[in-house]
């Protein structure tokens, strides 16, 4: 049996590839609004971020939300999204941690 192919992700902010699963997804829906999507299956474009309240802060000075999205990203939506952010790392850094410590347990 092949083993399964994991999908891999870019950072927008630091550039760096990672598993999917452990990136959070920024996306721009069909009506044009900006969230992020936890779940990784809302519609629209996305673009993805590390857990890292810096990679949200670089992404934001470099505008690459609104390369990655291909829309203009108002700078009241950046401050909701980093409101969001900054309460969604927290759960995503234990979720995150509890996987690793599962993964250690099989070894």
């Amino acid at each position: 049996m092949r083993p399964r192919k994991i999908p891999q992700r870019k950072c927008v902010a630091c550039q760096e590839m990672m598993p999917k699963k452990e990136l959070i997804r920024i996306v721009r829906s069909p009506q044009g609004d900006i969230q992020i999507d936890l779940t990784g299956k809302k519609p629209g474009r996305g673009a993805y971020l590390c857990g890292k309240v810096s990679c949200f802060k670089l992404a934001k000075k470099s505008k690459a939300f609104e390369r990655a999205l291909k829309a203009p990203v108002a700078p009241e939506i950046y401050d909701r999204l980093e409101q969001d952010f900054i309460k969604v790392e927290d759960e995503f850094q234990a979720a995150k941690a509890m996987a690793g410590d599962d993964d250690d347990d099989g070894k």
